[in-house]
This record gives structure tokens, C-alpha cells and sequence, in this order.
């Protein structure tokens, strides 16, 4: 089984960075290996269910997801549904920062097929530092970053 978690610190509110994450739509114009993505039901509620392509190398693969949504809360929780894993879970917390806030992010994976878990396991670090990097940069397009004043 693959894991890897990750908190974050980054120059934006909270509300900001769950808005990001829970536009699951937009995925596909700021994350690499997102080839597709579809949210079947759910749009504009709090419980959304998503079929996502991803791509990389000579993989593809498609995935079901049933998506969490607790704005009062600031967490988002994903739990997979259907596709070539054998399990999927991913939480996101959003916590408030006086720099901004720190993004906490937890996934677990298992896939039935071995070769692809290896693949995954020896790549994960890799491809969550590039995901990190692809939030960040997509907040970076649409927000302004929280200007912290020196105190003199």
C-alpha cells in the first residue's frame, strides 16, 4: 500500500485553497497527468461523485470518486469508488495561518495491479511534490497571496 501525507504552508485564506480543491472540474488545466475529468452528480452540493483519466507514460486509467465536502469544517475527504485500485482514500484540511494557511493532506492507495503499485511507490514522493506545486501555482493565477505587515 502507498501512502504519503503533507502539510503545507501557503500565502492564501483557507476558504481560498478549499475553493481550489473543491473545483474538481478544473483539474485538468493545472494538474499534468489529469486527462479528463466529469462530475456525474452532485455539482454545487456538498457530496459529488467524479470520474477522472489520469495518464502517465504508458498508463492510463480511469477512477470514481465520491467527494466530501465540509466548508465548516475545512476539510474535503475523497473516498474511490471504482477503477484499478484495490482502495483509495485522500483527506484535505485547511487550516487557518497568520501567514495565510497550512494545507494538510493525507492520501492512501492501494492498486490491483503490482506492477502499477510499484511504479507508484518508487514515483510517490515525486508526483505529490508535483501536485503540491500544481495547487500552489493554480492559487497563485487566481488569488492574491495575504500580505503580512512587519510589525516595527
Amino acid at each position: 500500500m502507498g501512502a504519503h501525507h503533507e502539510r503545507t504552508k501557503v500565502p492564501f485564506q483557507p476558504q481560498q485553497m478549499f475553493d481550489l480543491v473543491a473545483a474538481v472540474e478544473d483539474y485538468p488545466k493545472f494538474i499534468p497527468w489529469i486527462e479528463a475529468l466529469r462530475v456525474r452528480a452532485g455539482q454545487g452540493t456538498n457530496e459529488l461523485t467524479a470520474d477522472m483519466v489520469v495518464g502517465y507514460k504508458m498508463f492510463r486509467e480511469s477512477f470514481r470518486s465520491q467527494v466530501t465536502l465540509d466548508r465548516d469544517a475545512g476539510v474535503i475527504d475523497v473516498r474511490y469508488v471504482k477503477g484499478p485500485l484495490k482502495t483509495l482514500t485522500n483527506k484535505w484540511g485547511f487550516e487557518p495561518d497568520p501567514a495565510g494557511c497550512v494545507v494538510d493532506f493525507a492520501i492512501t492507495f492501494e492498486f490491483r495491479n503490482r506492477l502499477m503499485q510499484a511504479v507508484a511507490n518508487q514515483l510517490i514522493d515525486k508526483a505529490f511534490m508535483r501536485l503540491s506545486g500544481a495547487f500552489i501555482a493554480e492559487a497563485h493565477r487566481r488569488y492574491q497571496p495575504v500580505i503580512i505587515e512587519k510589525q516595527q
